[in-house]
C-alpha cells in the first residue's frame, strides 16, 4: 500500500522548489539545512525516486518533483489562508490581511494609505504582495487584490474605484538637454524607457499606431519589465517613459504629448465572496476603496 507523505515533508519540498536550493529553502522554513535535507531524503525513500539532481547549473528538480509543484502551491495557499482565518475567528477585527497589488501601486501609492489604516486598526497585520501577475483569489493566494482591469473570476466582491491615466513623462532637465518633443514621430530621436520581454499592448496605443511610430522593444534605449526600475530611470533623467499622471506630478516630471498619447486603466478592489463577513477584511476593503478612489480622482 502506498504511503502518503507527511505535510511537513511536503512543505520542505515546496520550499526547495520555490527557493531553488536547500540552504535557501531551510531559511524559508526556519529549519537547519541538515533537517531539510533529511526531509527530502525521507520523501525520496517513500516515493522510490529522486526529486532533485545536482548538475553544473545547480539543483535541478526531476519530473516527479515538478509534478508536485501546482498541488503544493495550492496546499500552501490553503494552509496560509486557514491560519489567517483562524486568527480572525479568535481575534475579531484583529489578525492578518494579505493584499496583492502591482509594483507601482505597492511602492508609490499604497504605503501612506496603509499607514492611515494602521492608525485606526493597529491589531491588523498586513502582508503586502507586490506582483504584476494576477494572483488567484479563489485559492486565497491573497485576501484582497487591487487590479488594473475588470476582474473575471467568479465569486468575487469587486468594486471599481476609479481610473488611472498614464502618459509619457520626463524630467524638465532631460527635455532641456535633449530638445522638445512636438510630435509622436519625434520620440524616435529620444531616449525611451520601456518593456523588455513583456511587450506593450499596441492595441491600447492608437495614437502611436496612427503616427507610424513602431512603439516596441527596438525603440527603447532602456528596456526593463520592472515598473519601479522604469520610474527610477525617468527620475534619474535617463529619458522619456510612461507613468501615472499623479506620480509624474509628485516628482515634478513634465508630461510629453498629453494630447496625443494617454493610457487609461480601470482600478478595482476585489476579495473572495467568502470573506465578506470577515470584519478585518471588510475594513481593509472599504478603506482601500475609499482611499484609492480619492487618489484616482486627484488629477
Amino acid at each position: 500500500m502506498a504511503v502518503s507523505p507527511e505535510w511537513d515533508l511536503l512543505q520542505s519540498l515546496h520550499a526547495v522548489l520555490e527557493a531553488g536550493s536547500f540552504s535557501a529553502a531551510a531559511k524559508l522554513r526556519r529549519l537547519t539545512q541538515p533537517t531539510l535535507g533529511r526531509h527530502i531524503d525521507q520523501l525520496e525513500r517513500q516515493l522510490g525516486s529522486p526529486l532533485f539532481l545536482r548538475s553544473p547549473r545547480g539543483l535541478q528538480p526531476t519530473d516527479l518533483a515538478l509534478s508536485f509543484r501546482p498541488h503544493l502551491a495550492d496546499m500552501a495557499a490553503a494552509a496560509a489562508a486557514a491560519a489567517r482565518d483562524a486568527s480572525d475567528a479568535a481575534s475579531g477585527e484583529a489578525g492578518v490581511v494579505r493584499v496583492t497589488v502591482s509594483d507601482n501601486i505597492g511602492v508609490e501609492v499604497l504605503p501612506p494609505m496603509l499607514a492611515r489604516f494602521r492608525e485606526t486598526h493597529p491589531g491588523v497585520a498586513v502582508e503586502l504582495v507586490l506582483s504584476n501577475r494576477t494572483e488567484d483569489l479563489s485559492r486565497r493566494d491573497a485576501d484582497i487584490a487591487v487590479r488594473m482591469a475588470r476582474p473575471t473570476q467568479n465569486s468575487l466582491v469587486a468594486k471599481k474605484v476609479g481610473v488611472l491615466e498614464l502618459g509619457f513623462h520626463a524630467t524638465p532637465e532631460y527635455l532641456e538637454r535633449s530638445g522638445p518633443v512636438l510630435t509622436l514621430a519625434d520620440l524616435a530621436n529620444h531616449a525611451l524607457i520601456g518593456r523588455d520581454r513583456d511587450q506593450p499592448d499596441l492595441d491600447s496605443l492608437p495614437g502611436l499606431a496612427a503616427s507610424g511610430v513602431v512603439y516596441g522593444r527596438e525603440l527603447f534605449s532602456l528596456r526593463t519589465d520592472n515598473d519601479i526600475a522604469q520610474l527610477a530611470a525617468i527620475r534619474a533623467g535617463y529619458g522619456i517613459g510612461v507613468c501615472q499622471v499623479q506620480i509624474g506630478r509628485r516628482y515634478g516630471f513634465q508630461r510629453v504629448l498629453p494630447e496625443d498619447f494617454k493610457m487609461v486603466l480601470e482600478m478595482w478592489v476585489c476579495m473572495p465572496e467568502t470573506l465578506r463577513t470577515s470584519a478585518r477584511m471588510r475594513l481593509m476593503f472599504d478603506h482601500l476603496a475609499k482611499e484609492l478612489g480619492a487618489y484616482a480622482a486627484d488629477v
